[in-house]
């Protein structure tokens, strides 16, 4: 049971979006998406899919940066919290850099009761959230919550059921709005076929452009919300669980309305042209429904999406029709009438005394089934037409409708109509109309058209049209299940799953799990995956994860929010709680440890620093790294007269700060000391080590003094150009005729802007 909430608190002044420059508005989102309600609850299936649907439609028309974004998937209570202290800290930020106002909006989809939410068996209590949402420093607050018995909540604050509207909430507000989808004592509902749930579906599509009843090119709260009722009720009406009733209680006192979405932010777009109408359906690349509405003969609608390829489904009139269309970059794509073309209904079996039709009328059942080719077989001598089911079948082409927990043995192939439940075995091919709960095997190609329990082994190229349970596929070309795979898939060329992954894949090429992988990716080449990967993914080429809760091993990583360890020469990534370990590391924010030669943090240090020391009159680092790990660059020029000679070096360190305005920087360092006259030629046979200690203090925000004691060690072999480096006292050790160790204390003192 799922029940939607919406509280749009606005405890402070606020300007509308659309009277706001763009410069003068900061959003920020926490997004967070539960499956796992405890022991005791059902899991869902769509909650983590619901909150990255609304974290995308943020993103591409809601004006949230993906760096102020916090998308959370499969978190306990403790994660929650912590997802709103990274909210806090981002919103602080924002003031700190001069934002006019600063609109943080909160999405959960998951389990909840009356009191509060369940997060893997862990209770949130609606108090401690209300006391989280408003200890955020900003001037509007929008939360979304998609779980169960969350009617609950706006009756605790004494609302009571009105008519379905919000008022305008955007200029100058002071207050709450609670909204539910369902009453207190009503249960929400999540679909298989939406791939989520009824009212987060169509609140995104209302987002995209579906509720724009304005047509002005901007949805607002009230657009939104109105859109997702109706659509909500109108679905839900004759659906198993019953139909939804949203009702809400608004204490606000304001004018204006809050835009959530901008359909000229993205830059591709699609117009459905005036003349078109029925109820579309609109799914991307790969399937997902990213819109649906019912569109209306007469006035043209936008929808605002990314550009690629998608195809649109229009039902009308009892009809059905089909388009399919590409969106560019900088391109508005029309669609028109005469751009569907009609398509079949799907075979279907109507309940109740209703006829059959196709592989669904009443199969006969013969034992054996002996046969050339499909039309010349004993099937045929016996049934015609009609559908059959065997339990053996041989020959050169098996076929009929359905194979009964039997066997079926072909030189070339077999081919069933219906489900195969045993083993089909063929030189050539195995095509199965529907489900295969047993084996398929083949030299060439093995293709189920619904979902496989069991195996599929050939050298050439497996396909399941549906889920993929057991063992798994097994090819030495490719494997591709177009559904949820449990079990494990091999090959040398390519492993493709359309949704999730549950298992493990192994190839020599490229793996791909286009929804959440739960388990191991092995390959030579590629490793991808769509959403998040939870698990181990490695490879000697790259490894790519939205989303990463376990390990990444491969000469390139590539990840979003990463909890927990990339390890690989190349490590790119957003958020990282947990190590990156490589040459080179990347990343928006590391809350653990960056261990590598270059280190890059956006949030974390990017000092310059000029500084003299005793070894070198001036000198110029750059310090980069994350907070408390940093990679520094050193160049510096001699301290004598004519400046003969000059160093370059590279460093590692760690930075300790010690409240809010002194640090202590510790770090080895290594140079090379070469001719000014002639650089790179007969002077480079030396190395200067260093053990540096830095005492800083920061004077204002981008200036800092810093001084502290250095200990050098220089190594020279063959005959430098130099007798010493520093001024100061220097012990000199011969190792042998050509080599030399001189080794003394230092110093530096210098400022970092």
């Amino acid at each position: 049971m799922r029940v939607l909430v919406i509280l749009l608190f606005a405890l402070g002044p606020a300007t509308s979006a659309r009277a706001a420059e763009p410069s003068a508005v900061r959003r920020l989102a926490l997004l967070v998406g539960v499956n796992d309600g405890g022991p005791e609850r059902v899991k869902l299936r769509y909650a983590d899919t619901d909150a990255k649907a609304f974290s995308q439609v943020l993103s591409e028309l809601g004006g949230v940066l993906p760096q102020d974004r916090v998308l959370l998937t499969d978190v306990d209570r403790a994660g929650v919290l912590a997802g709103f202290d990274r909210l806090r800290h981002l919103a602080e930020g924002a003031r700190a850099t001069g934002a006019r106002r600063v609109e943080v909006l909160l999405y959960y989809s998951g389990h909840s009761d009356d009191e509060g939410l369940l997060l893997k068996g862990q209770r949130l209590d609606y108090g401690e959230l209300r006391r989280a949402l408003e200890g955020l420093p900003a001037d509007v607050r929008i939360a979304v919550l998609d779980s169960c018995a969350s009617g609950a909540f706006a009756r605790r604050k004494g609302g009571v059921a009105r008519p379905a509207f919000l008022v305008d909430s955007g200029i100058q507000v002071k207050g709450h709005a609670i909204l539910t989808s369902s009453s207190a004592d009503e249960a929400s509902q999540e679909s298989d076929r939406l791939g989520g749930s009824f009212f987060t579906h169509h609140l995104v599509s209302g987002l995209r452009g579906a509720a724009d009843v304005t047509h002005d090119g901007r949805v607002t709260l009230t657009e939104a919300y109105q859109f997702a009722f109706h659509e909500t009720l109108a679905r839900t009406e004759r659906t198993q669980g019953g139909a939804q009733h949203p009702n809400y209680d608004i204490e606000l006192a304001g004018t204006g309305d809050l835009v959530m979405t901008d359909l000229r932010a993205t830059t591709a777009g699609l117009v459905l042209a005036e003349p078109l109408e029925g109820r579309l359906y609109v799914r991307d690349a790969v399937g997902t429904l990213v819109v649906e509405v019912q569109k209306l003969s007469g006035r043209a609608t936008e929808l605002g999406l990314a550009p690629g390829a998608y195809r649109a489904r229009r039902e009308l009139d009892g009809g059905v029709s089909e388009a399919t269309f590409t969106l560019k970059e900088g391109v508005r794509t029309s669609l028109a009438p005469g751009d569907f073309l009609g398509v079949g209904h799907e075979a279907t079996v109507m309940r109740g005394g209703g006829a059959l039709t196709g592989a669904s009328q009443e199969r006969r059942m013969f034992p054996v089934n002996l046969s050339l080719v499909p039309g010349v077989s004993t099937n045929t001598l016996r049934a015609g037409r009609a559908p059959v089911e065997n339990r053996f079948a041989l020959g050169v082409v098996n076929g009929g409708t359905a194979l009964g927990g039997g066997l079926a043995l072909g030189l070339v192939g077999n081919v069933y109509d219906a489900e195969v439940v045993g083993a089909a075995m063929a030189l050539g091919f195995n095509t199965a109309g529907r489900e295969v709960s047993g084996v398929q095997l083949s030299l060439v190609t093995n293709v189920a058209g619904g979902a496989v329990s069991g195996a599929q082994a050939s050298l050439g190229l497996n396909v399941a049209n549906g889920d993929v349970d057991g063992v798994g596929q097994l090819a030495l070309g490719a494997n591709v299940a177009r559904g949820a795979l449990g079990g494990v898939q091999a090959a040398l060329g390519a492993n493709i799953t359309t949704s999730d992954a549950t298992g493990m894949q192994l190839s020599l090429g490229v793996n791909h799990a286009n929804g959440t992988m739960r388990g191991v990716q092995l390959s030579v080449g590629v490793n991808s995956v769509a959403t998040e990967a939870r698990g181990i993914q490695g490879s000697v080429l790259l490894n790519r994860a939205p989303s990463l809760t376990g390990m990444q091993l491969g000469l390139i990583n590539v990840g979003g929010d990463v909890t927990g360890m990339q390890l690989g020469l190349l490590n790119v990534a957003g958020v990282v709680h947990g190590m990156q370990l490589g040459l080179v590391n990347v990343s928006e924010e590391v809350h653990g440890a960056p261990v590598g030669l270059v280190t890059y943090e956006k949030k974390g240090q990017l000092h310059l620093e000029v500084f003299g020391s005793d070894v070198q009159l001036t000198n110029v680092a750059l310090k980069f790294g994350g907070k408390f790990f940093y990679t520094t660059l050193l160049a510096g020029l001699g301290p004598d007269d004519r400046f003969e000679r000059f160093s370059l070096g590279l460093g590692l360190g760690g930075h300790i700060p010690l409240g809010s305005r002194f640090w202590v920087d510790v770090d080895v360092a290594s140079s090379q000391v070469l001719s000014t006259r002639k650089p790179f030629s007969g002077d480079t046979g030396n190395l200067l080590g260093q053990l540096r200690a830095m005492l800083g203090f920061q004077v204002m925000p981008r200036l800092a003094v810093f001084g502290g004691p250095t200990y050098n060690a220089w190594i020279t072999w063959d005959e430098p150009r130099f007798a010493k480096l520093s001024t100061l006292s220097v012990r000199t050790h011969d190792i042998n005729a050509t080599t030399r160790v001189q080794h003394w204390p230092g110093f530096q003192l210098g400022v970092r802007l």
